[in-house]
């Protein structure tokens, strides 16, 4: 089979598209043809080293899958070959989805949603799971609450807009004011354009010097020291982005605020749950671009550039007939 190698840490470059064995289902293992997978930020910090005391290379990287099952191993009940399913592999732990097959441990896997397209469906397993993490296990916002969600337009985002308005809170996001229309598409009731204006004040002005229940923070930099400003009493910072920049958070404690660092954990209730909710109508991923997995390097370059012009999710198109199809 096809599949891109990690062959060192470092830039795009270090990928090489190989042809290696395709993998063998074992007891409660499934074998999946991988139809397609998506890029996040968590696979350019493996590829640039950030976790190179979990990762040994060469590897296979990628933290998304949307296909169809293959072979099952022995004790495989819920899937049989044919079955369209989808999943974020075990992080850290085997090979990841940059190939055309990828084996999985049963308990881990979802059916997709039939109304996704695999690219679709590949776009949302992580963040997903993710969002579902931060703001319902984590945060557990509330039906009319407040919440900030830094970086709306993104893979995260996007996805957290939905779903805090599924839950029935009020959604503030930052975004560029390219991405205004788009973030408000999704649900966002107050846009904050970051580049003209300070998130904080205009937070305090819009809840008349409240602040948020909840800030989700998706971004980084100074926002787990500047979030409580925007806070109000007995708030929530939840956040996904892996940080050493020293920061006080002294007015946290003026604030009674709660601090959540999130590393999702893969399982299938999330994914079934997310299911529900495409369902209902109530949450659509949104792929801003798609590229081969020949072309991964290239997608791995244009998600690290601070001004990528992609909202939502850059998906790959694994399977040789999907790609195709985009021809």
């Amino acid at each position: 089979m096809k599949a891109i190698i990690l062959k060192s840490f470092g830039g795009p470059e270090s990928f090489e598209l190989c042809d290696v064995p395709k993998p063998v289902p074992h007891a409660k293992q499934v074998l999946v043809r991988v139809h397609a997978t998506s890029i996040n930020p968590l696979d350019y910090q493996v590829r640039r080293g950030d976790y190179h005391d979990l990762v040994q290379l060469p590897a296979i990287t990628g933290h998304d899958v949307s296909g169809v099952v293959e072979e099952v191993g022995a004790g495989v009940t819920t899937f049989s070959p044919g079955d369209e399913v989808w999943y974020t592999p075990q992080i850290f732990d085997g090979p990841g989805s940059y190939a055309e097959y990828h084996v999985a441990a049963e308990s881990i896997i979802g059916k997709k949603p039939a109304s996704l397209s695999h690219l679709e469906a590949a776009s949302l397993t992580l963040v997903g799971g993710t969002v579902w993490e931060a703001l319902i296990v984590r945060a557990v916002l509330r039906v009319g609450e407040c919440i900030l969600i830094h970086g709306g337009a993104g893979g995260v985002g996007h996805v957290a807009i939905q779903l805090a308005k599924a839950i029935g809170a009020k959604v503030f996001t930052t975004v560029r004011e390219a991405n205004a229309e788009f973030a408000r598409s999704m649900g966002a009731d107050v846009i904050i354009d970051y580049q003209k204006e300070d998130y904080v004040d205009s937070i305090m002005r819009e809840t008349g010097g409240r602040g948020v229940d909840v800030v989700f923070d998706t971004i980084g930099g100074d926002t787990l020291s500047r979030s409580p400003d925007a806070l109000a009493q007995l708030g929530r910072v939840v956040t996904i982005v892996d940080t050493a920049l020293p920061q006080n958070l002294i007015q946290a404690w003026g604030k009674n605020a709660s601090y959540h660092f999130v590393f999702t954990r893969q399982n299938r209730g999330k994914l079934d749950e997310l299911s529900a909710l495409i369902e209902r109508g109530q949450l659509q991923p949104h792929v801003g671009a798609v590229y081969s997995l020949a072309d991964i390097p290239l997608a791995h370059a244009r998600l690290e550039s601070s001004n990528n012009g992609v909202q939502g999710k850059i998906a790959i198109a694994v399977d040789r007939r999907l790609r195709e199809s985009m021809e």
